[in-house]
């Protein structure tokens, strides 16, 4: 038996044409309508015996046809930063990590770590660029795992979370507890626009390695469903009760 994924289908009711992929050998299956009038099928070349000719709008095979499975990997220095201007109306995050290293290599840390304010500072790069983006009406939106009893680097990113969200952020949080139950990806992205993912990498010692850049419109997809699955279930950070 066909070890088939449902790619997608160009129909917008459920229905045909659609397009499967067969995982284990790479193969493509594809149904639709059949092309039935003899003038057309007398114009096909090399239809042999058995075979039928289906329909498909080439949108479909644009959207849902597989694509190179080699990861494409971008700079986090140009091509990475240039998404955060760019995108022409949301920019998501899913925040999975129970630390990230950079977060420990700020100037804002050490004043965390002795338990004193932390003195934010509301006019950095990040800052001026999500004032200039949410005044061009786009929305800067994120969701934090948050683990029971949650990790020093939670702790950090819930108090940063106020200075985000005074610039015109939306920050929520989730327990990991409910997204391992709502089968959450255990990864880190930004989804630009419902059509981009930018899926974040990080070594054993969570130092940020790499971002792999993903477009095609089934993987898509999926992350997409896990950002309204997290997005429903998750509630503004403030009213987040946290276990220390």
């Amino acid at each position: 038996m066909r070890n088939l994924r449902f790619n997608g289908t160009g129909s917008g009711g459920g229905g045909c044409p659609s397009i499967h992929e067969d995982l284990d050998s790479g193969e493509v299956i594809v149904h639709g309508p059949p092309l039935t009038d003899p003038d057309d099928v007398a114009q096909l070349q090399h239809l042999g015996a058995g075979e039928v000719a289906v329909v498909v709008p080439r949108n479909t095979l644009v959207d849902f046809g597989p694509r190179d499975g080699t990861p494409r990997l971008i700079n986090a220095e140009d091509e990475f930063d240039r998404l955060f201007s760019t995108f022409d109306h949301t920019a998501w995050r899913l925040e999975t990590r129970r630390r990230y290293a950079s977060d420990e290599q700020t100037e804002e840390w050490p004043q965390f770590a002795k338990g004193q304010r932390i003195d934010w500072d509301y006019d950095d790069a990040w800052c001026r660029n999500l004032r200039a983006q949410t005044r061009q009406g786009k929305r800067f939106e994120r969701v934090r795992l948050v683990d029971s009893p949650a990790t020093p680097g939670q702790l950090y990113l819930r108090s940063n979370a106020a200075r985000n969200c005074a610039v015109g952020e939306d920050i929520r949080t989730l327990s990991r507890a409910r997204a391992e139950r709502l089968h959450l990806p255990d990864e880190d992205f930004w989804l630009f626009d419902s059509r981009l993912v930018a899926r974040l990498l990080f070594d054993m010692d969570d130092h940020l390695t790499g971002i792999e850049l993903i477009t095609e419109p089934a993987a898509v997809n999926r992350y997409c469903q896990a950002r309204d699955a997290a997005w429903h279930y998750a509630v503004p950070y403030a009213k987040f009760e946290i276990n220390t």
